[in-house]
């Protein structure tokens, strides 16, 4: 099965137009937002890969705070299945089980997002000590990753639209690029 296609992928140079979020923990949130903001699109709540991932940003959150970037992760799961994985990051979670926002950046699916040699190795060290688990995919197992870094003004300053589960920035990359993007 090929990607889902969206004719509505976003570049960098493209504008946001103003929009609110809803977050699991956090309240309301406006974009733009005034600040750097790195917009990651995960899969669902327990996959280990999106969790060993957010994990790094949460033990990171120094760093972003020094490069004055706020991060907001996307799951297309429920706000019920989001809590017992999401509710204690210091960052906030946007649950998006209709894949709403998914859809209005234009992340795409694929039967193939957990095929690639680096997807089983994370979901191997995302599953050590958590119960996190590959196989229990609200909404399907077949999301792919995006990240967006967004100027104060909505404008997006980098796009990655990942090819398999485990395609995403890192944070040292966020932090390069809002190091770069000033």
């Amino acid at each position: 099965m090929a990607n889902h296609v969206h004719a509505h992928r976003l570049r960098a140079g493209d504008s946001l137009a103003p929009f609110t979020l809803d977050t699991l923990c956090h309240g309301p949130l406006r974009i733009p937002s005034g600040g750097l903001l790195h917009l990651q699109f995960r899969r669902f709540a327990g996959c280990p890969v999106c969790n060993l991932h957010l994990r790094s940003f949460a033990r990171g959150r120094d760093q972003l705070a020094a490069a004055a970037v706020q991060t907001v992760a996307f799951f297309h799961s429920s706000a019920e299945t989001m809590r017992p994985y999401h509710a204690d990051l210091p960052f906030p979670v946007v649950p998006d089980p209709e894949r709403r926002w998914y859809r209005q950046f234009g992340v795409e699916r694929s039967a193939l997002a957990g095929a690639h040699p680096k997807v089983v190795w994370s979901a191997i060290r995302g599953m050590v000590g958590t119960r996190s688990s590959p196989f229990s995919g609200e909404e399907g197992n077949d999301g792919l990753p995006a990240d967006f870094l967004v100027s104060p003004d909505g404008a997006l300053l980098g796009v990655h639209y990942g090819a398999h589960a485990a395609d995403h920035w890192e944070l040292a990359q966020v932090i390069a690029l809002a190091r770069t993007s000033r």
